[in-house]
């Protein structure tokens, strides 16, 4: 056995290999096999080592055929699907890379992969030996103990009694008896009809456990109640066998085989090969070496203090403005940088040494006047000559700017040199990169102010405890610089972290500073005017359906389509026919039922989303919405906007343009300024590709959509109808996208072979396109990532090599590509990631246009590839000049760059 204290990590791989199966998109391996739970899986586990660093881990699988629990119930898991092809296919690989890294595979005959589970977290339990079950399997909660949790590997989440209790609302010794009352759909585990988690929790509070529950069913509060528990007594026992997990599974464990670090390199390099994951290889590598990738010792030295006499902020002061870099954080009552406050701040100067200063605190807490901490550590802040790091900089700079103090002189980002190392991982916090890099746990600020119900304000925490924390969040970007700074640099990716991602984080700073107007009562007047909509068109649905339901209930809308009306389903979902906005589209062509519930859910959608949520999210002090600009979110370089999202407000409907008329210039005498690039995509498009026709189009101005029309239907320009040019619209922007004939088909509402010819007189006409494709291809498949005009990178696994012209991806002429998933998103990504660039590019150029000329313009939002300016009236002439110049001029792109600009009080007319 493991020695008391060790911590082992216990994997149900069918959990995890399902979950990834059906969160990942279609991936193949370079032989043409299916491989998208291989890499999810294979990257979780990768994941966990690097960040987790378990003493030991155990993967756990499902034995084939029957369990014991099919012999006490024939329907055991009875309304499961066969388990795809596809995915049926993976499990051997799967199998292969857990061999090479050496893990031990436990599945035992008649025994779930949960029982196997059950089992060593008992023997960890009774060794002292800290044990967590990455599974999403429910069951598992029974097992929680002082040393055994179950954990989340999704939300990175440690799932422990107190967790149970909020969730569930019972002790891990009652679980079992409640899921034997609740059942479980999914597994056919009946439980007692009618009897749901709220009622199981009141019967469990008032009598403690189900043989007691049953035991009193006469004294249980209503007759229904009472009849459902007398009649369900032997569902909810036969229930209790099967919720029950074994802890006894007859098996040895080899603990010393289990010890995470002894990987069979070479073997594992052959996998990551045969599979196509290059993204990972390196990675695996590290791990094969002894460590994760780049993590240094995890020797933790640190002399960390609490700043509280003026004395000692005096002789900070003398240090700091001394340094050359420093690192910067802020510890606030509030993650919206715009209402947070201050609670203090914190410096680190060199490796291990940080301070914290505070400025609020529990009553008793010694801490400082903010105004005297400004005074003294405000020049340090703003003085450009002192470069600044730290993690998340955007936050603190806003929070500092509320302070009166603008900070200057930024120099990294730790969160964002991550994020450009690797735009496919899904976080990028630094607890996560302390884990992996520094081989360092960090406090968690969960550790400082809880969580739900419970959770505290920053300002509530004693001085003493967030001191290190605080300190702590200095110092470990501090660490990061150099190793983060390396890679960069080592992947050509310095130019890109230092001349455009850095330099942004200022401006969208600013950006969120300013805030846009909203005309609070012009959206009370869309509010009343979408309600009157939605309620005629419910009025409408009633009458066609011939009685009230619950529009918003899918299993009452799915009863209605598909058993009183008679549609056929198109797809099912775990709990019954699906009725998601795909489905309604495509049941639009056979039925007006769809046709009108899609239009009720588009207003129900809008007011929730924008005309009513909208009011709330204006700031009291300001009159404006602030909305958040995320740098490291999206995989392609764009930027993601939230809180509101205003990307996502309709551009080509009407309710859309009204949304939009909602936003307006921020006082009277100023305008709105509208800078939109056109068609820019296309414009990449075309400089990658090429491609003679479509730079000539360009260059001469046409309007590429007529022309295409125009050459693939073998009609004069003057002759090209608007129906031929919305398909010829259609096929330009699907290209970009990777369609099929299939969607084109879909989108144009015309027959599949038709589409497909379209799409293959596309290719012949312009051949740089399916070259560039091809080119992009061949790129992704050798290197495993693709990059943009400036060099960001974005890893991609999946991608076949083009090989000889029959039988592979294209035929021996050009017709529609037949591109897996990650092989569209290959292509897309060179485009719309180049796309991204110029649009930063230009953000960057007109800010230090408008500072440089003194105009009072501010920069208010960026939506996709468009800019709005706040700008008073008599600098519009001056600043469309000044746009159009910057805008174009970012970029030598073998197409020019077209920029339409608009002027208006509101953003709908601009």
């Amino acid at each position: 056995m493991l020695p008391a204290g060790s911590t082992v990590y216990v994997v149900d791989c069918h959990s995890l290999i399902f979950q990834v199966f059906h969160a990942i998109p279609e991936m193949t391996s370079p032989r043409g096999e299916p491989v998208n739970a291989v890499f999810g899986f294979t990257k979780d586990l990768l994941k966990l080592i690097e960040d987790k660093r378990p003493d030991a881990l155990i993967c756990a699988f499902d034995p084939p055929g029957d369990t014991f629990r099919h012999e006490l119930y024939p329907v055991y898991k009875g309304e499961r699907s066969e388990t795809p092809t596809e995915l049926r296919s993976q499990f051997p690989k799967i199998h292969q890379i857990v061999e090479a890294l050496r893990i031990p595979i436990i599945s035992v005959p008649k025994f779930e992969a949960d029982d196997v589970l059950a089992t060593v977290a008992r023997l960890c339990d009774e060794s002292q030996v800290f044990c967590r079950l990455v599974t999403g399997d429910k069951d598992s909660r029974q097992l929680i103990t002082n040393h055994v949790a179950v954990y989340n590997i999704r939300k990175d989440h440690v799932y422990d009694e107190v967790a149970l209790l909020a969730d569930w609302g019972v002790r891990p010794d009652q679980v079992v008896d409640f899921q034997s009352l609740v059942g479980d759909k999914i597994d056919n585990i009946p439980g007692v009809p009618l009897i749901g988690p709220k009622i199981a929790k009141e019967l469990l509070d008032e009598f403690g456990t189900l043989d007691r529950v049953l035991d009193n069913a006469d004294r249980v509060k209503g007759a229904k109640r009472q009849q459902n528990l007398k009649e369900g007594r032997e569902l909810a026992l036969i229930s209790r066998q099967l919720v029950r997990l074994d802890q006894y599974v007859p098996v040895e464990i080899d603990w010393q085989a289990a010890r995470v670090g002894d990987f069979d390199a070479e073997r594992l390099a052959e996998l990551c090969a045969d599979f196509g994951f290059r993204s990972i290889a390196e990675r695996m590598a590290a791990l094969s070496s002894g460590g994760a990738a780049d993590t240094a010792p995890s020797d933790w030295e640190a002399n960390y203090r609490a700043i509280d006499t003026p004395e000692a902020l005096a002789e900070l002061a003398k240090t700091l403005a001394a340094c050359e870099v420093i690192s910067v954080d802020t510890e606030t009552t509030s993650v919206n940088p715009r209402e947070a406050e201050l609670v203090g701040f914190s410096f680190a100067w060199a490796e291990g040494e940080a301070a914290y200063v505070p400025v609020r605190g529990p009553a008793g807490d010694r801490v400082l006047p903010l105004a005297d901490v400004l005074a003294v550590l405000g020049p340090i802040l703003e003085d450009e000559s002192i470069k600044k790091i730290g993690q998340n900089l955007k936050y603190d700079m806003i929070v500092l700017r509320g302070a009166g103090v603008t900070m200057r002189g930024l120099s990294f980002d730790t969160m964002i040199a991550s994020y450009l190392l690797d735009a496919g991982e899904r976080t990028h916090n630094l607890d996560v990169l302390s884990d992996r890099y520094l081989g360092h746990t960090t406090v968690k600020i969960s550790e400082l102010i809880g969580s739900g119900k419970n959770q505290k304000r920053m300002d509530e925490v004693p001085v003493a405890q967030i001191a290190e924390y605080a300190a702590e969040d200095a110092d470990v970007p501090l660490r990061l610089w150099p190793m983060l700074h390396e890679r960069l640099d080592r992947d050509g990716l310095l130019p890109l972290s230092d001349d455009l991602e850095t330099p942004l984080v200022e401006v969208l700073a600013e950006m969120e500073w300013n805030g846009v107007r909203v005309d609070v009562d012009r959206l009370a007047e869309l509010s009343k005017q979408f309600a009157l909509r939605s309620q005629e068109l419910a009025e409408q649905i009633e009458e066609i359906v011939g009685h009230p339901f619950n529009l918003a209930s899918p299993k009452q809308l799915a009863e209605v389509l598909f058993q009183e009306i008679g549609l056929k389903p198109i797809k099912r979902t775990k709990t019954g026919p699906s009725t998601d906005a795909a489905v309604l589209e495509e049941l639009a062509a056979l039925h007006p039922l769809p046709r009108l519930i899609v239009e009720h859910r588009q207003y129900a959608k809008l007011r929730g989303t924008y005309v009513d949520a909208l009011p709330q999210l204006v700031n009291a002090k300001t009159g404006r919405v602030h909305c958040s600009f995320n740098q490291v979110v999206a995989a392609t370089g764009r930027l993601s906007c939230s809180d509101p999202n205003l990307q996502n407000i309709p551009i080509r409907t009407d309710e859309g343009r009204q949304i939009r008329s909602a936003f307006t210039a921020g006082e009277a005498g100023w305008k709105l300024v509208a800078a939109d690039y056109s068609q820019i995509e296309l414009r990449v498009l075309a400089h990658f590709s090429e491609d003679e026709t479509l730079c000539k189009a360009f260059a001469e101005g046409q309007d590429i959509h007529t022309l295409v029309a125009s050459q693939v239907n073998g009609v004069g320009l003057d002759e090209v109808t608007s129906e031929q040019r919305r398909g010829a619209k259609a096929v330009n922007f699907g290209i970009i996208y990777g369609q099929s004939p299939f969607g084109l088909a879909k989108t144009l509402g015309i027959p599949k072979e038709v589409a497909a010819q379209f799409i293959a007189d596309y290719f012949a006409r312009y051949p740089g396109v399916m070259d560039f494709m091809l080119d992009t291809l061949d790129t992704a498949a050798r290197q495993g990532y693709v990059e943009t005009l400036l060099g960001r990178r974005r890893a991609i696994a999946g991608v076949r090599k083009p090989g000889p012209p029959k039988g592979a991806l294209f035929d021996d002429r050009p017709q529609p590509l037949q591109m897996n998933l990650p092989e569209r998103t290959a292509v897309n990504t060179v485009i719309q990631g180049t796309a991204a660039d110029l649009i930063k590019l230009a953000m960057l150029a007109v800010s230090r246009r408008l500072k440089d000329e003194g105009l009072r313009t501010k920069l208010i939002l960026q939506i996709h590839d468009e800019l709005v300016f706040d700008a008073p009236e008599e600098e519009v002439e001056q600043l469309t000049t000044l746009i159009t110049e910057e805008m174009q001029g970012v970029a030598n792109l073998r197409t020019p760059l077209a920029v339409d600009i608009g002027v208006a009080d509101n953003w709908a007319e601009c």
